[in-house]
């Protein structure tokens, strides 16, 4: 979807109106729905995006369901090496997937030309990190004894890491080619990339772990080898969509490839701050996860399993942080602001309505979510006081899920204008202040344990989502852009625009 760029306003004064947590009318809804950057339009480019997430959300689910049935040791193996691979590559995803709002800007000013060059600056970055990241190769034996997890534990991370961070660059590209796309709503083409993704990996990943038919049982090996395959399978549908012949005349996906120092430096203006946020919010989950690790394993397995049950609710979600973003930049680059206002409060009514229920599921139906992960090699007093703990946490999950709705609503829209720096300061703010340094005291010092953690942890989740609805009130992103004043390239209708 494409915001209209007459001069005259399709927007009300009414319809801009003042951001409240309370659900609209029945009146105000239908309306809604049929307004340019209302219901429909959030939903015809966000739901793609919330499949494409939820692929990769399955990928990463059934890949440690598959592990918690291979062994107790593999899933408390899984997550904390996964986590650790992804806070690596977080800071150059996060550069990475701020392409799009380069592209969004560009797409709402019709400066299509400039749509390909923005792209290929982030594939320079991609190229850059896959060799930064693969040389932490070396380094993983030395960082996972300072984790301090048990030995065969940690001779497990290490090997699962080791596979993810070779193909790390793989993700940090997949994320600016998929900029193309998501930065000009055209969302359904990310999705099906994703989707065959998956359907690559999830039944690889169920071979190579269990040693089916011809393939080897190589247990989380396998589970990394899967991941890998999936991602260069989506690299290279990816790459020959955006060289089509179209794209190429369109967009000059092929003729502007050359490195173009202005706008990679503009990338990085923005993109840095973007980056570095993401890779803060990473490291403090990365952090968290560590930290309960010296708990005890059983500690580390059930907050490992409502982690991965967490995802459900959260990598969904994504698609309408992406969704608002690219709906907010169109409407800057466009010159339109009340545009972008429109999009964010129809983006948040619906993330939250989903919330809310995923919350009610956590808290009145957790067994289970729970009993997906149970396997033969639990002892029934394992599985009972694993089924216990998860039961606990997942309340702090529906508690906090709901104040995620706000961060990813707001932090998406901030985005799409490009007031990255205050988020970056935000997040650096609050996961040091909040969660790291207090989450570190209490288990280490004051030996407070598990509950007290995840207390802390939802104090922080709730804290960003309120910092970013606050910044968001106040305005100040109607007035910044990420993109040149006026653009020079290739300005033609967008096809399908009239």
């Amino acid at each position: 979807m494409i915001l209209t760029t007459s001069g005259t306003s399709p927007y009300d004064a009414s319809d801009i109106e003042t951001l409240t947590l309370e659900p609209p009318h029945n009146k105000a809804m239908i309306k809604r729905w049929s307004k340019p950057n209302g219901y429909r339009d959030v939903l015809a480019i966000s739901l793609p995006l919330v499949a494409s997430m939820g692929s990769i959300t399955l990928m990463q689910f059934t890949d440690r369901v598959f592990l918690a049935n291979y062994s107790v040791d593999a899933i408390a193996a899984a997550l904390p090496a996964g986590v650790a691979s992804f806070t690596c590559l977080a800071f150059f995803m996060g550069v990475a997937n701020y392409t799009n709002a380069f592209v969004a800007q560009y797409t709402g000013a019709k400066a299509l030309d400039r749509v390909g060059a923005a792209v290929w600056q982030g594939i320079y970055l991609s190229l850059f990190s896959a060799v930064l990241l693969a040389s932490l190769f070396f380094l993983s034996d030395e960082l996972f004894a300072l984790i301090g997890h048990s030995p065969a534990i940690r001779a497990l991370e290490t090997t699962y890491f080791n596979i993810l961070i070779l193909g790390a660059g793989l993700i940090v590209l997949n994320s600016a080619m998929a900029c193309f796309y998501t930065g000009r709503g055209l969302t359904w083409a990310v999705m099906f990339v994703n989707m065959a993704g998956a359907a690559v990996n999830i039944p690889l990943d169920y071979c190579l772990i269990n040693g089916v038919g011809p393939f080897p049982r190589l247990g989380i090996v396998g589970a990394g080898i899967a991941t890998v395959t999936g991602c260069m399978i989506i690299s290279l549908i990816f790459a020959v969509l955006i060289f089509s012949p179209k794209n190429r005349t369109l967009f000059g996906t092929w003729k502007n490839r050359a490195f173009d120092k202005d706008l990679f430096g503009r990338l990085m203006r923005y993109g840095l701050p973007s980056g570095t946020q993401f890779f803060l919010e990473i490291f403090g989950l990365t952090f968290f996860i560590q930290i309960l690790g010296r708990l005890g394993d059983l500690e580390l397995a059930a907050s490992n399993i409502v982690l991965s049950i967490e995802t459900l609710s959260f990598l969904p979600m994504v698609g309408f942080h992406i969704g608002n973003a690219t709906l907010v930049g169109q409407a800057i680059g466009s010159g339109r602001p009340e545009a972008g206002v429109y999009a964010t409060t129809s983006a948040l009514h619906i993330t939250m309505a989903y919330m809310v229920v995923v919350a009610a599921v956590f808290v009145l139906t957790p067994e289970p979510l729970l009993g997906l992960f149970q396997n033969d090699q639990h002892t029934t007093a394992q599985y009972e006081r694993v089924m216990e703990v998860g039961v606990s946490l997942l309340r702090f999950v529906a508690v906090f899920c709901l104040f995620d709705a706000l961060n990813l609503v707001f932090s998406g829209a901030l985005k799409g204008a490009g007031d990255t720096r205050f988020i970056m300061w935000t997040v650096a703010g609050l996961s040091l202040g909040v969660m790291i340094l207090p989450v570190y005291v209490a288990v280490e010092v004051l030996d407070a344990g598990l509950y007290t953690a995840w207390i802390l942890a939802t104090l922080y989740i709730s804290a960003l989502g309120i910092a970013f609805w606050w910044r968001y009130h106040k305005g100040k992103w109607k007035n910044m852009r990420v993109i040149e004043e006026r653009p020079v390239g290739h300005v033609v209708p967008v096809p399908g625009e009239t």
